[in-house]
């Protein structure tokens, strides 16, 4: 069994300023996306100039940020706007949803793509590559922050919690025991499939021509279905629990339909045929 590492949450603190590593895997995604996104602009016959990407990026940060805020409070909180309606802006207490992320993402390309007068698929499978890199910082981030665990399990790659910093993990043990049972690490297994297979998986096949809406389209298509997977073993939040069978999750119900969408979208993009 392995043990989870001492880390402090807060990577610099100088007086009242609190920086924390959760903010900083953010940063590193967008600065990732920013550099692999002007690489591929630079290729020859990409249709795409620095301008443009630094453009798409600053567009999608906005959307990152204010969607996965709007699609946390709604799919997961939206108890907490009713009891106050100014919790919806408080970004800094944590509550970010990746599916309210990706509509707002959605939205961003589409008023990007409006400006530059380009086909809405053609932004969205050149920036789709480079997505993966902040849902692999991102679930860093989460382990960090020591949240969205999963489910108790025997696997040597289990990871005991220090009882002390994570009293509900040991709330069925006895008062002297130091570390929890066993549970899966299910941010990592998330910044594993949805961040760095998912990057390579895309990142190989987006390097040839494709048909338009077929990049974008196995994105969705392979997010959905690594979500849900993971799902199986990640605890659902306390305050929804299962939602039905004693198994079904809000994170595989919105998980389905991108699965349906990437399927149809790169129907579609084959039975066109041409390339992008």
């Amino acid at each position: 069994m392995l043990t989870y590492p001492d880390i402090d949450p807060i990577a610099i603190a100088i007086g009242p300023l609190r920086v924390h590593w959760y903010g900083l895997m953010y940063l590193l995604g967008f600065a990732f996306a920013w550099g692999l996104g002007r690489w591929r602009a630079s290729r020859p016959g990409s249709g795409w100039n620095a301008d443009m990407v630094d453009d798409l990026i600053f567009y999608c940060v906005i959307g990152v940020i204010a969607g996965g805020r709007l699609g946390y409070m709604l799919f997961y909180g939206f108890d907490q706007i009713l009891a106050n309606p100014l919790n919806l802006i408080k970004v800094w207490e944590g509550g970010m949803s990746f599916h309210g992320g990706l509509l707002g993402v959605v939205l961003a390309v589409a008023l990007f793509a409006r400006r530059h007068g380009l086909h809405f698929f053609q932004a969205a499978d050149f920036i789709t590559p480079l997505v993966p890199t902040g849902l692999l910082f991102g679930r860093i981030g989460n382990f960090i922050n020591g949240e969205l665990w999963g489910h108790r399990t025997d696997a040597p790659w289990g990871v005991q919690l220090p009882c002390i910093q994570f009293p509900d993990q040991c709330a069925d043990q006895p008062a002297s025991a130091l570390l929890s049972p066993a549970v899966h690490a299910s941010q990592l297994y998330e910044a594993a499939l949805e961040g760095l297979v998912l990057f390579l998986i895309l990142w190989i096949f987006s390097s040839r021509p494709r048909p338009m809406m077929a990049v974008s389209g196995l994105f969705l298509l392979l997010y959905g279905c690594f979500r849900f997977l993971v799902e199986f073993v990640r605890t659902p939040d306390a305050h929804l629990g299962y939602l039905a069978f004693d198994w079904l999750t809000m994170g595989q119900i919105l998980s389905l339909p991108m699965i349906l969408f990437g399927a149809l979208f790169l129907g579609l993009a084959y039975r066109r045929r041409p390339a992008a």
